[in-house]
């Protein structure tokens, strides 16, 4: 496993990219995708409010960001084959209990009620695969877990992915989910603390998101990806 330590969002984002761009290995999916894939990795950053939150590298900025962390938090009118705001807020979709009720648990009102009554809990986790629904969707969730902590005064988020598009994906995943730790926090009265993001496969896209690979390398003047992106992209500087 690879642990990258920074200062903030935009800083990790770009040092991960960089990391799987430079040294993981081609994969084709399940899906057919093209993919440069790499080893698990940990992205710890220790003030994640901290500017920039947002690479100027990454396609999307600000208000889109602003906009994904809002439908987290309080749910779109969208429709999509899964969504993480029901599946935090309200899990349990085509679940029933053995007197014929739907379940539906919200389990950040689970974890901000396990903190205030027992703020040194190691119980207030979150989940989103549902097997009973999941194993049967072309999309299922990426986000796994999410486990809040209570500690000195601050509250701390550690997230779980089983597979994340590091490219255009994880910013606005590490956008969303620190604005759903900023809201946890101000709901205990609590400080934001660190902010840790484990991705089980990090990945990249490099065919179907080329153009997105050149403001992060530079055209190989900021690093140089492996051959087969460069090749795809067809922007780098030549190699001598």
């Amino acid at each position: 496993m690879r642990i990258i330590k920074a200062p903030n969002l935009a800083s990790a984002h770009e040092q991960v990219v960089r990391m799987i761009l430079e040294k993981g290995w081609i994969l084709t999916t399940e899906d057919q995708e093209a993919t440069v894939e790499f080893e698990e990795v940990t992205m710890r950053i220790e003030r994640p409010t901290s500017s920039p939150m947002v690479s100027p590298k990454s396609r999307f900025q600000k208000r889109f960001m602003d906009h994904y962390a809002r439908d987290l938090i309080e749910g779109s009118d969208s429709t999509f084959e899964y969504d993480y705001h029901d599946r935090l807020f309200n899990w349990g979709e085509n679940l029933f209990r053995s007197d014929g009720s739907e379940v539906h648990v919200d389990q950040l009102r689970y974890i901000t009620e396990k903190i205030r009554k027992s703020p040194v809990s190691r119980r207030a986790i979150a989940i989103t695969w549902n097997p009973a629904y999941d194993e049967d969707l072309d999309d299922c969730p990426c986000l796994q877990l999410v486990q809040c902590l209570s500690r000195e005064g601050l509250l701390h988020m550690k997230v779980v992915f089983r597979s994340n598009d590091m490219l255009t994906a994880a910013g606005a995943n590490m956008y969303a989910l620190v604005s759903l730790q900023q809201h946890i926090a101000s709901s205990l009265n609590l400080g934001c603390g660190s902010y840790t993001h484990i991705s089980l496969v990090p990945h990249v896209y490099y065919r179907r998101d080329s153009s997105d690979i050149e403001p992060f390398c530079g055209r190989g003047e900021l690093f140089r990806p492996i051959p087969e992106v460069c090749r795809a992209c067809g922007k780098c500087m030549p190699r001598e």
